[in-house]
C-alpha cells in the first residue's frame, strides 16, 4: 500500500497543488479498493496497481492532448478493460476545512447498518455515518486514501429552498478533523453550485475505478 495519495491530497487541501509540469505520475493503490486517477492543472496522478510501462503506453496511444490524456475516454477504456472495474463518471473533486459547533439545522442520526443509504454508503467507504434532516440526508465516510466526505440528498420535493447548501456546510461541523471531501458530477449544476456555496473549493477531476 501506498500513502502518496494521501499526501496529494492533505497538500492540496491546503492550496499546495502539485506543478503543474505537464507529468503524469503513476503510484501504488492506497488499498485494494481505490484505484484511478487524479487530474489537477497540468499534472495528473494515476493510482493503480498495474505495470507502469503499460500505463504509459496506453496514455501515448491514447493520441489526446498530453495534459488531458490521462482523462480521455480511450484511456479510461483501456484500464477498465486491463482491470475489468467501471468508472461511473469523471468527477469534480472538491474540498472544504471543517468549522467549529454545531450543524446549521436538526439532523437525526440514522444507525440501522440495513437501511439503504447506509448500505449504499458502505460499498464506497469506511466509517460511515448517516443523518437524516426533514427532506434530505447527510453521509459522512471515508473513502479514497482514507479521506472524509460528504455526500448530501435532497428529497424532490424539498428542492430549491437552500437544504443542500445546509446539508453541506453541516458537513463542515461534522466531520472530525480537518477537511472534508465531495465529489459532484460536472453536469449536476445544482449540486456544484450547492457545495461551492457552502464553502468548497474545487481541487481536482476524479475518475474512480470501482471493484464491480
Amino acid at each position: 500500500m501506498s500513502d502518496e495519495v494521501a499526501r496529494v491530497l492533505q497538500a492540496a487541501a491546503r492550496g499546495d497543488f502539485p506543478v503543474p509540469d505537464g507529468t503524469t505520475r503513476i503510484v501504488p493503490q492506497p488499498g485494494p479498493r481505490d484505484a484511478g486517477v487524479l487530474a489537477f492543472t497540468a499534472h495528473s496522478l494515476v493510482f493503480l496497481d498495474e505495470d507502469p510501462a503499460w500505463i504509459r503506453g496506453e496514455l501515448a496511444a491514447a493520441g489526446s492532448d498530453p495534459l488531458a490524456a490521462s482523462m480521455s475516454p480511450l484511456f479510461l477504456a483501456s484500464l477498465i478493460r486491463r482491470t475489468g472495474r467501471f468508472v461511473g463518471t469523471v468527477d469534480l473533486l472538491t474540498v472544504a476545512s471543517a468549522l467549529p459547533g454545531v450543524p446549521p439545522l436538526p439532523l437525526r442520526a440514522i444507525e440501522d447498518p440495513e437501511h439503504p443509504r447506509v448500505a449504499r454508503a458502505r460499498k464506497y467507504r469506511d466509517d460511515v455515518r448517516v443523518w437524516r434532516a426533514d427532506g434530505g440526508v447527510l453521509v459522512l465516510g471515508r473513502a479514497v486514501a482514507g479521506r472524509w466526505e460528504a455526500a448530501v440528498e435532497v428529497d424532490e420535493d424539498a428542492r430549491g429552498r437552500g437544504l443542500g447548501v445546509r446539508l453541506a456546510l453541516a458537513a463542515r461541523h461534522l466531520v472530525p478533523d480537518g477537511h472534508v471531501w465531495a465529489q459532484q458530477s460536472p453536469g449536476n449544476a445544482r449540486s456544484v453550485r450547492a457545495f461551492q456555496a457552502a464553502g468548497y473549493r474545487a481541487v481536482c477531476a476524479e475518475a474512480l475505478l470501482v471493484a464491480r
